[in-house]
């Protein structure tokens, strides 16, 4: 089952079932008015979004009904959670990032997963612009796997958690390289180096993915481009040091997560260099170890971002997220 959220006309959007192809979808007022809502009683609401989709494959709605499916209509599938939870399960993506900083890999990152708590209270839609002050912030992006959750209890242990993801997506967590290093120098973590993520235009259930989803991870090459030129494409489930089972458990050590949480897996990364990257920052590390010095700058004004997954049959699974920079408050 695909889900997405129309925007407007409230901060919640209106929620639609899509079809597999992405071409169709079908509003479900009388069954949940956002995806917040199904969330918030997924287990008593889940069936009858499942009978909508299976009529919309079937084309049984009213031809009223069902509409194209737009992602420029699209804000993110939920435009503001309750809690966004971002992960970094690439380990490798952990090691080249803290070598550009000078920084060693700490040992208990290979049994202990490294989190940090990102804005939730608003996320980008598909194809909404990334708005940034000043290139000189360092703006890159990171091409990301998320799952969205129905409620955790505390204290889950990790194999009970897989239970919880109720849908995964793909997510553009936006990063201000230049600020982040004096604001983790403070040892308080992130804030103004992290603006709002864009998340891909559709939510997919677990089964929906096959063979793709298996042991907690989404299998299959994460493609991420700049001006129409290929990033890198690396394999999502290689190099996941923690499946989501065990970041969802480690967020929920201490705390219950409300339905609607949002947890990342951090930029996706691989050690075989031949996939190339999921972030700018990583291509400017490989650089300087290999050459001396970086010579691939972060984004500029005006580049456009985009980040996909295609299936074996070269269809898109969840829409595209696509991005123009901007300059803030130039539009």
């Amino acid at each position: 089952m695909k889900l997405a959220t129309l925007a407007g006309p409230g901060r919640d959007g209106r929620l639609v079932v899509v079809s597999r192809d992405l071409g169709r979808a079908v509003e479900v007022p009388r069954i949940a008015p956002s995806l917040q809502a199904a969330l918030d009683d997924w287990a008593a609401l889940e069936p009858a979004l499942r009978q909508a989709a299976a009529q919309l494959e079937r084309a049984e709605p009213s031809a009223d009904d069902i509409v194209v499916f737009d992602p420029a209509a699209c804000a993110a599938p939920l435009p503001r959670a309750y809690q966004f939870a971002d992960g970094s399960a690439y380990l490798n993506h952990v090691a080249l990032v803290r070598r550009a900083r000078g920084a060693e890999l700490p040992a208990e990152l290979l049994d202990d997963p490294l989190m940090y708590q990102g804005a939730s209270d608003g996320f980008l839609g598909p194809l909404q612009p990334i708005e940034v002050a000043d290139e000189a912030s360092g703006i890159d992006l990171e091409a990301e796997v998320a799952v969205i959750t129905d409620d955790v209890p505390m204290g889950i242990s990790h194999a009970a958690a897989l239970a919880h993801v109720k849908l995964v997506m793909l997510l553009n967590d936006v990063s201000l390289r230049r600020l982040i290093p004096n604001e983790l120098a403070k040892g308080f973590g992130f804030f103004q180096g992290k603006p709002r993520s864009a998340c891909s235009p559709v939510a997919v259930t677990p089964d929906a993915l096959g063979e793709a989803w298996r042991d907690g991870k989404l299998h299959g090459p994460l493609c991420s481009s700049i001006n129409g030129e290929e990033l890198g494409h690396p394999n999502a489930g290689v190099g996941m040091q923690f499946d989501f089972g065990r970041l969802i458990a480690h967020a929920a050590k201490t705390r219950p997560l409300a339905a609607g949480t949002i947890v990342g897996s951090g930029t996706v990364s691989n050690q075989d260099r031949s996939t190339g990257s999921s972030c700018l920052a990583e291509v400017r590390t490989i650089e300087t170890i290999e050459h001396g010095k970086a010579t691939t700058g972060f984004l500029r004004f005006g580049d456009r971002v985009r980040i996909e997954m295609l299936d074996a049959a070269g269809c898109s699974i969840f829409g595209a997220i696509d991005q123009e920079v901007v300059r803030h408050g130039a539009r």
